[in-house]
């Protein structure tokens, strides 16, 4: 129909004429009130965006020369964090001339990874930087077991 007598209709029925595929031969247009439309879409993106979860990146720092406790007590909010969908990233920061003993780091994520194997994955391998180990790790849906690389070097 020509353009015109779709614009008059659209008038006589107090709509808009909204294009839908430029790029089809003819271009496609439909009546509608283009306001409600909108609101509509905003509507609808929002109940999407609230109903995905999204999992956050949580970092949980540990010390080369933490104590077993606190090393448990860290491991417990590793595991809380997973449960709630988070990713968490263990980091091992060594301060000073910590840096020259990076084997006792290794021992730390280690630890950690073992008792850890049951509710998480690694997601890659452990990252060595200047002054820091970091892994990261990811609720296990499979039960797939952590393999950390102990004689990793960066």
């Amino acid at each position: 129909m020509p353009r015109l007598r779709a614009l008059q209709i659209a008038r006589e029925h107090d709509l808009d004429l909204v294009e839908v595929a430029p790029t089809a031969n003819p271009p496609v247009c439909r009546l509608l009130d283009y306001g409600k439309y909108k609101y509509e879409q905003t509507k609808k993106e929002r109940k999407a965006k609230k109903s995905r979860k999204v999992g956050l990146l949580k970092e949980v720092r540990f010390r080369p020369k933490i104590e077993e406790h606190d090393l448990q007590a860290k491991i417990r909010t590793v595991r809380k964090l997973l449960e709630e969908g988070n990713k968490v990233k263990v980091l091992v920061r060594f301060r000073g001339r910590e840096v020259i003993y990076p084997e006792l780091g290794w021992k730390v994520l280690k630890k950690v990874a073992e008792a850890l194997k049951e509710e998480a994955v690694a997601s890659d391998h452990p990252v060595k930087d200047r002054r820091s180990i970091a892994l990261t790790l990811s609720a296990a849906s499979a039960r797939k077991s952590i393999k950390v690389k102990s004689d990793a070097k960066a």
